[in-house]
Parts: structure tokens; C-alpha cells; sequence
């Protein structure tokens, strides 16, 4: 039996705007691409979206699909207070919503909030010296890292006001003892940001397993922004995008349903 068919989903593409069905699209396609990669945590990860000319609504992930499961169409639709806008039949993580809604809240900037368990965000993240400048990926994340400390599941309101302070204005977020979160004006340049910061904590692992780490000068991580938009052509994670989408394409293509 097809578990796809087993899920009911509407499809809601002739439900929904050209320009949310583009950002579901894009949406579902970075959980496909982050189950691809192995960073999924079975179902208890995150990636929001804003939802195009709608104040303050965004999509989530339903809770309880795999990330490889998950489509355009099953995407939740919720408003600020974390309510259901969809007639989905599944429930939003509330760890999730606490998280994501402060983010989304206070950084008008970040159309998509990216959030891992993956084991070595995790790993690194449990270490007193966070990342360390020990690898090209590390520079990028460096000059755009913040830290929170770990409160607990995050269920609680009251996280919310330390959780938007620390992340300040950066793009990489490491949660302390919990893992990895990275922001982005688009989902393509959130993916391409997690991909870096992900990369640099499985470097580090290995190398850490190694002999003596040689560290890099501090002041090449102050050109690191500049160099990543030379690398990047200025397109940030547009660049690689159309690529990774041809790749879901020939494993599956139907997050695009």
C-alpha cells in the first residue's frame, strides 16, 4: 500500500495564491532536502515560512510526517497565536511554534527559520567553546554566530524575550545542548546557511578526533561576508537551489503535490 495515499492529503494548490504555493513548494522541498542529508530528528524539527502578503501567518510542518513525507499540500497554515488556518488533520508542535513565532516576531528580516537536532550540531553545540575556526565552513557561520543557552523543551513563553535577544541580528543560532538554527530572506539562503553550519560541526567532530587543531587568523573571519557573497555571485542560496531541486526531482517529486 502507497503511505502517501494513506495521508488524505487535500491538494491545495487551486485553494492557495501563485505566490504561497511557490513558497510551499520551496518549503516542502527543504524538509525533503534536510531528511535527504540526514539532519531530520523523525519528526521533531521545525522549518517555517512566512506566508506571502499574510501578516504574521506562517507555514509549519505537520506533526507527525517524516520530513521525506511532506508536501506543498500538507504544510499547516497558522496565525500568530499558533491556531490552525488549514484543515489539517494533524496538530503543530507547540515547541515549534514557541520557537519559530518568536523568531518570526521580531526578525521581519527572515522569511524562513531553520531548526536541527542533527547529532553533530548537537555534539558541537554541547561544547563550552561552540564552533571553533578550524575550517573554511567555520568562517562563514563565525562571522554570523550567535548562542542561547539551554532552557529546557521549549514550551515557555517566557523564552521567547531571551531567545530574540541573543540571536540579535545573526543568521546562525546555536542552541546550547539542543542544536542548530539558521534564518534566511529566502528558504534557499536558510538551507544554504544550515548546510555551511552543519558542515562545520561535522568538520570539527572528525577533527577534534584527529591531532592538534590548527585554528585560522581571526582576521580572515572578519572578510568572511564579503567572501561568501563573491562565492555565491551574490545569489546567496539561490545558486545552488535550482541544482537541489533537480535532485529531489529524480529521487521524488512529490513534495511538490
Amino acid at each position: 500500500m502507497n503511505a502517501k495515499h494513506d495521508l488524505r492529503i487535500t491538494p491545495l494548490r487551486d485553494s492557495v495564491s501563485p505566490e504561497e504555493w511557490a513558497v510551499r513548494v520551496d518549503l516542502a522541498a527543504c524538509y525533503r532536502l534536510v531528511a535527504a542529508f540526514g539532519w531530520s530528528d523523525l519528526v521533531f524539527t521545525h522549518i517555517t515560512a512566512r506566508v506571502p502578503g499574510a501578516e504574521g501567518e506562517f507555514l509549519i510542518n505537520p506533526y507527525g510526517m517524516l520530513f521525506d513525507e511532506i508536501t506543498a499540500s500538507s504544510l499547516v497554515k497558522i496565525d500568530p497565536a499558533g491556531n490552525k488556518l488549514d484543515d489539517s488533520p494533524f496538530p503543530v508542535n507547540p515547541a515549534g511554534f514557541t520557537i519559530h513565532s518568536a523568531i518570526h516576531a521580531a526578525r521581519h528580516d527572515a522569511q524562513c527559520v531553520l531548526h536541527t537536532h542533527s547529532l553533530n550540531g548537537v555534539a558541537v553545540s554541547a561544547q563550552k567553546e561552540g564552533v571553533l575556526p578550524i575550517s573554511q565552513q567555520s568562517i562563514f557561520v563565525l562571522a554570523s554566530l550567535a548562542y542561547h543557552d539551554y532552557e529546557g523543551v521549549a514550551l515557555r513563553d517566557d523564552e521567547k524575550p531571551r531567545l530574540v535577544r541573543d540571536l540579535g541580528d545573526r543568521t546562525h543560532l546555536m542552541l546550547r545542548n539542543h542544536g542548530l538554527l539558521t534564518v534566511g530572506p529566502t528558504i534557499p539562503d536558510a538551507f544554504l546557511a544550515m548546510y555551511v553550519f552543519e558542515a562545520a560541526c561535522a568538520i570539527q567532530v572528525r577533527a577534534q578526533a584527529g591531532g592538534e587543531l590548527v585554528p585560522i587568523d581571526p582576521r580572515i573571519i572578519g572578510g568572511a561576508k564579503e567572501q561568501a557573497k563573491t562565492v555565491t555571485k551574490g545569489l546567496g542560496g539561490a545558486l545552488a537551489w535550482p541544482g537541489l531541486l533537480r535532485k529531489l526531482d529524480r529521487l521524488d517529486p512529490s513534495y511538490r503535490t
